[in-house]
This record gives structure tokens, C-alpha cells and sequence, in this order.
């Protein structure tokens, strides 16, 4: 069963963000992510602490079909067909069982997924991490007994779930969630061929007048010098 997406999106567009130079646009296109997503990657706002996955050595992407990307922003990179079949996940029933040694940590993956991932569901951070409710709900409105020495703290880091998991759930909050209208999207970049022609068209007005000003100040000069010749005469 062939799929589009590639495996573990998040981390895989960590590591097209730190080792290639392919656009935010291009980045998020081949792993169904939004660009301003992989821009905030880029800044260090989204996804901390996800380490990168390498497409190239997971059989996903090749050199080739990554070093024309670069060179052509135009073009999408093609997921290569996965040599290894997956075994298909059986789906769990009740909350998710969390070591005895782990179960100290949750509030703080909590914590880290009502930040960075604020789309996710409360039964879905249950499933995620095995945790209640009023658990989540407590930590929400800072009533938890130990808010105040909570850290964010990545889920997948502190082996509560698998990073598998935590992308497929991503990805459901991402299909329930309505698109945001352009005009509550905000200011965004002008595109290249926009700027560079405003600047192109500018350029050719400074150049006349800098040979206007020259021409003049050569006259003036001329001017003066024939006063200066006719005074001594």
C-alpha cells in the first residue's frame, strides 16, 4: 500500500530545513505540511527537540531529485516508492499504558503539546500519552499541583509515544481544522519577479540622474574656467 506522504513528515522536514537549500514551499509540498509550518521550523518556533530524518538514507528521496529541486523552485519533489512494507498498527482500545518510570514526565509532554501542537484534541493527547482529562484540563488553566515547575518537554524525547503516532494524530487535527481565510492569514512576502522588477525599473531614472548632475557640474566648470580666462586678458 503506496502512500504520498513521506514517513515521520515533521522530523523529515527538520532535515530538508538543516541540510538543503529547497524553498519552505517546496519543503512543505513534499511533506504535506503548511510552509509557514516549515518557516517556523526554520526559526526554531516549531518542532524543538524533533531530530531531523533523512529521507536519502530511509529510501524516500534520492541526491539526484533533491539537487534539481534546488536548482528549479518551480519543481516538486517525487517520493520514491518504499522498498520496506510497514507492518499495519492494530488500533488500541482505552488510553495508552505509560511506564510506572515515565508517568512523572507526562505533564510536562502535556505541557509541550498544548504549545506546539495546539490543534490536538484532548482525546487525542489521551491517546498520545495515556493521560485524563482533568489532567489535561488542570495543566490548560494552571491549577495542576506542579504547574509551576512544569517544562515542556517532547512526548517522542521522553518515550511516551512514538513519533509515528504523534504525526498521524497532527495530521487528523490538520484534516478537522477549517482553512483560514486569506485575508486572516497576514501580511505576506511579496514574490521575487514583484521586487526585482520595482527595483529594475528604478535603477534606469538613478543613472540619468547622475549623468545630468555630471553634465552640469562639467558645464559649470567649463563656465568658470572661461570667465577666469577673459578676467586675465
Amino acid at each position: 500500500m503506496s502512500t504520498n506522504i513521506p514517513l515521520m513528515p515533521k522530523a523529515t522536514a527538520v532535515w530538508l530545513v538543516d541540510n538543503t537549500a529547497l524553498s519552505f514551499e517546496q519543503i512543505g509540498d513534499f511533506c504535506k505540511l503548511h510552509p509557514l509550518e516549515v518557516k517556523g521550523i526554520a526559526d526554531g518556533e516549531v518542532a524543538q527537540g524533533i531530530k531531523g530524518l533523512d529521507p536519502i538514507s530511509t529510501g524516500q528521496l534520492s541526491r539526484e531529485e533533491i539537487a534539481l529541486a534546488e536548482k528549479d523552485p518551480n519543481r516538486r519533489l517525487k517520493l520514491l516508492e518504499s522498498k520496506v512494507r510497514l507492518p499495519e498498527q492494530k488500533k488500541r482500545r482505552g488510553p495508552r499504558y505509560t511506564p510506572v518510570s515515565r508517568r512523572h514526565d507526562r505533564p510536562n509532554a502535556i505541557l509541550w503539546l498544548l504549545r506546539n501542537h495546539a490543534e490536538l484534541k484532548d482525546a487525542q493527547i489521551i491517546r498520545l500519552v495515556g493521560t485524563t482529562k482533568a489532567t489535561i484540563q488542570s495543566i490548560k488553566e494552571r491549577t495542576h499541583w506542579n504547574s509551576a515547575q512544569l517544562q515542556p518537554m517532547d512526548p517522542v524525547t521522553l518515550g511516551l509515544c512514538s513519533q509515528i503516532d504523534l504525526d498521524m494524530e497532527v495530521q487528523k487535527a490538520a484534516k478537522d481544522r477549517p482553512a483560514v481565510p486569506a485575508e486572516e492569514r497576514g501580511a505576506t512576502l511579496l514574490p521575487a519577479d514583484v521586487t526585482t522588477a520595482h527595483e529594475e525599473a528604478e535603477e534606469p531614472r538613478g543613472k540619468g540622474r547622475e549623468s545630468l548632475d555630471l553634465e552640469t557640474v562639467f558645464a559649470k566648470l567649463g563656465g568658470s574656467r572661461k570667465g577666469e580666462e577673459e578676467e586675465e586678458e
